[in-house]
C-alpha cells in the first residue's frame, strides 16, 4: 500500500512580493512567508518602516529585500515588478478604508478607496502574473480581501464595493491564467486588531458589536492570517484557485 504524503508547506527557493508590508496584515504575511523559507521583497511607501522590518527579519535569519513602492503609480509599479521579478508569490495587502454613510460619500472618498483597493490591486496582480507568464513559471497570487466582500456593512458601502470587485477580478484572473499554473485567490479576514483598527476596538459599543457578530466570540489577530497565507502560497493548496478563504470567525456563516 502506498501511503500519501502531505504536500509541502515549505517555500524554499520561492520569491515573494508583499505589498503593504510595513504594518498590520501585510507585515504578518511577510514574516510568515520568510519563516517558511521564501525570499521576501517587502514593498510599501514607508521606507523607514520597511527598513526596520527588514533589519528585524534578517536578525532572525530571514532572507528579505526592501522595495519602496506606491502601488497607485501603475507605471512605476509595473517597471519595479518587471525589474525585481519574477515573483512566485504575491500577497497584495495594501488597502485603505474611509467609512461613512453612503448618503454622505464624497467623490474624493470613493476615488481614494477605489484607487488603492481596486485599481492598484488589479494592476499589481497583473504585473506579477505577466512576469510569471513571460518566464513560463507557475505561481500563487493572493489578494487580501475582506469578509465585507461577501456581505454588506453599515457605513461601509464604498469599502464593500471595492472588496466585492477584488473578488470579481480574482475569479476572472484565476480562469484566464489557470492553464499556465498561476493560481489566484483571496483571503477574507474579519476585523483584525492592528494599529489602524485600534480606535474602533477602543470604542466599547463598536467592539461589542464586532464580537457579537463573530461566532467564535473574539476579534482576529494578525497571527490568524499567517497560516492561511502559507497554505495558499504553498504546494499544499495546489488545486485551489479562484476562491476566497474566509478567516472571519464565522461572521458570514449566517
Amino acid at each position: 500500500m502506498i501511503i500519501p504524503r502531505t504536500p509541502s508547506f515549505q517555500l524554499n527557493g520561492k520569491r515573494a512580493l508583499v505589498s503593504g508590508a510595513s504594518s498590520g496584515i501585510g507585515l504578518a504575511c511577510a514574516a510568515a512567508l520568510a519563516e517558511y523559507g521564501a525570499e521576501v521583497t517587502l514593498a510599501a511607501r514607508r521606507l523607514d518602516r520597511l527598513t526596520s522590518l527588514a533589519e528585524a527579519l534578517r536578525a532572525d535569519g530571514r532572507n528579505v529585500r526592501v522595495l519602496e513602492l506606491d502601488i497607485t503609480d501603475i507605471a512605476a509599479t509595473e517597471t519595479s515588478v518587471e525589474n525585481a521579478g519574477p515573483f512566485d508569490i504575491l500577497v497584495n495587502s495594501a488597502g485603505v478604508a474611509r467609512h461613512g454613510r453612503a448618503s454622505d460619500t464624497t467623490v474624493d472618498d470613493f476615488d481614494a478607496v477605489s484607487d488603492i483597493n481596486i485599481r492598484a490591486a488589479y494592476f499589481l496582480t497583473r504585473a506579477v502574473a505577466n512576469g510569471l507568464l513571460a518566464a513560463g513559471r507557475p505561481g500563487s497570487l493572493v489578494n487580501i480581501s475582506s469578509q465585507m466582500a461577501h456581505v454588506g456593512g453599515t457605513d461601509r458601502a464604498v469599502y464593500c464595493a471595492t472588496k466585492h470587485a477584488v473578488e470579481g477580478f480574482t475569479k476572472s484572473m484565476a480562469i484566464e491564467w489557470g492553464k499556465a499554473g498561476i493560481r489566484v485567490n483571496t483571503i477574507c479576514p474579519t476585523f483584525i486588531l492592528t494599529e489602524l483598527t485600534q480606535a474602533t476596538f477602543d470604542d466599547p459599543e463598536k467592539r461589542a458589536w464586532i464580537e457579537g457578530k463573530i461566532k467564535l466570540g473574539r476579534a482576529g489577530t494578525v497571527e490568524d492570517i499567517m497560516g492561511a497565507v502559507i497554505y495558499l502560497a504553498s504546494d499544499a493548496s495546489a488545486l485551489v484557485t479562484g476562491t476566497a478563504m474566509m478567516v472571519d470567525g464565522g461572521w458570514t456563516a449566517e
